[in-house]
This record gives structure tokens, sequence and C-alpha cells, in this order.
């Protein structure tokens, strides 16, 4: 009998349709979602299974008393049931050191 690998809830987004034999997948692999939960836009896919994603926020500045707006830019891994590519929005979960910059896992493509 062959064993089919079934997605698991990790409590956060919804799980994958596809399945995929990656281990560092948080709905069929054994990493552990903890920490922060970011959205943000794939902003470059062109490494293995790893993408840049931008994350756009407020930082306000007192002497002025206003916002401006900053961005940052995440490394995460992209597992292949998600399969994300350049201008999807995502939502990334932190997660163990997977490299030496990678600390996310994309959880979930997010519609609009």
């Amino acid at each position: 009998m062959a064993k089919e690998i079934e997605g698991k809830d990790i409590g956060v987004g919804k799980i994958a349709d596809q399945v995929c034999a990656d281990q560092r997948c948080p709905h069929h692999g054994h990493v552990k979602v903890r920490g922060s939960f970011i959205k943000g836009v794939v902003a470059a896919s062109k490494m293995g299974q790893t993408v840049v994603v931008r994350v756009d926020y407020l930082h306000y500045v007192p002497k002025y008393k206003r916002y401006e707006r900053r961005r940052s830019r995440i490394f995460a891994h992209n597992p292949p049931c998600v399969a994300a590519r350049e201008g999807d929005r995502v939502t990334i979960g932190e997660t163990r050191p997977l490299t030496k910059n990678v600390h996310f896992v994309i959880l979930e493509k997010v519609n609009a």
C-alpha cells in the first residue's frame, strides 16, 4: 500500500492542495512555524527554493510628527506546493533558521 502524504493543519493559512516531499514545507515536512506572521509581496524569485519578500510599513518620525514609508526585504523558503512567483501577495511565518539568511517560510498565497 502506498502511503499518501496528507497536509497537516498548522493553524495558519489553508492546507496546500498539492502534495510535496519537501522536508522544509510547513504543511508536508518537519518545520514548525512560530513567532511572527507577515504579509508581503514577492519581489524576486530567481533563487532555487528561496524568494525575497518585500514588506512595506510606516515608521513614525517624532521630530516632524509624521510617518514615513519604509520597506524591508526578507528571505523566505518557497515550498513546491505553494510555488509563489514575483508579484504574488503571500503570508510568511517565522521558523527556525533554515540557512544562513532564511528564517521564514511561505505559508500561503493571499488573493487580492
